[in-house]
């Protein structure tokens, strides 16, 4: 079988299955199997498929149809112009989450491909370099992205889930961040909170233990209402993890805890940014309306016109 017909035969059989976007699965698929670009492939249509390659391929077309998602196939995903690995245990990323970057940066004001020019009214109580938190990091999507854009900076990124901690770390070391990526597991940022008798964060020295206010926090926490579940894709619903997907029974409740550590650990002056589900933005703004903590609170949509990201700067 030729790839213009292994290509035709396995864009039948997604459609047939159900498939959303089945020409693409297809494409990707094969991709894989071949370890060719799009481009070849189109460019070599009568070339054959030795029969390990066909029998691979449509096993993995029959487990796509089956439920699996494409990037647990293929084992990776792009985001941010890097490609992630992403396997079951760790959420997807989505396009969308690029707007966290993307806020990030502007309320930063660094451009797209240029070093972090440091902001002295950030990070001057220590006299060190930016540091950055991402909370529930997952594959380690934003950690990565972030430490890439500013490349001066040192990252902390924590998830209850070691299964994708050790994805991120392997995704940190592809892109030689490793050095500046600190991941630790824990819920949210409870293992840098003040302890007790501490009545507020203060820097703390060089690996210790301790507060240590950040300059930048980040997350894309577990959004969605548990009761949802059933409007949610086949593929996501049953294959990809649940801690990362589901928020609660209404699913905003992460929020209060998680801009509650946000306001102990950022500096004066620091930026948090988050991603929030669809419908969120009317119960997770009122959160930001303390004015003795927050300021230019900011709403970004995605490119649907939906309200994707809440950012704020802590007084």
């Amino acid at each position: 079988m030729d790839i213009r017909t292994a290509l035709k035969e396995a864009m039948h059989r997604l459609r047939e299955g159900g498939v959303p976007s089945h020409t693409l699965a297809a494409e990707l698929l094969l991709m894989h199997v071949t370890g060719r670009e799009r481009v070849w492939l189109y460019a070599h249509h009568e070339e054959p498929l030795d029969p390990a390659q066909e029998q691979n391929y449509f096993e993995l077309v029959a487990r796509r149809i089956a439920g699996t998602p494409t990037q647990y196939l293929t084992g990776k995903q792009e985001f941010w112009g890097l490609e992630f690995e992403v396997a079951p245990g760790v959420l997807i990323p989505r396009p969308e989450t690029e707007h966290v970057v993307e806020v990030a940066l502007e309320r930063f004001s660094v451009k797209h491909g240029h070093s972090f020019a440091r902001n002295t009214s950030l990070g001057a109580a220590s006299g060190g370099a930016l540091r950055i938190a991402d909370v529930g990091t997952g594959s380690g999507c934003l950690a990565v992205a972030l430490a890439k854009e500013f490349p001066e900076a040192t990252v902390v990124a924590t998830d209850i889930s070691s299964a994708a901690l050790a994805i991120a770390r392997r995704n940190a070391a592809r892109y030689g961040v490793s050095s500046r990526i600190e991941f630790r597991e824990c819920n949210l940022l409870d293992l840098f909170l003040p302890s007790p008798l501490t009545p507020s964060p203060s820097p703390a020295p060089s690996g210790a233990e301790g507060p240590l206010p950040f300059d930048l926090i980040v997350s894309n926490p577990p959004y969605i209402a548990r009761d949802a579940s059933g409007d949610l894709p086949r593929e996501v619903r049953e294959h990809e993890p649940h801690e990362a997907l589901f928020g609660g029974t209404h699913g905003e409740e992460i929020y209060a805890p998680l801009i509650a550590q946000a306001a102990q650990l950022l500096r004066p002056g620091g930026i948090f940014v988050c991603e929030i589900g669809f419908g969120a933005l009317d119960r997770v703004r009122p959160l930001f309306a303390d004015a003795s903590v927050w300021t230019a609170v900011g709403v970004t949509n995605d490119l649907a016109g939906i309200p994707r990201v809440l950012s704020a700067q802590r007084v």
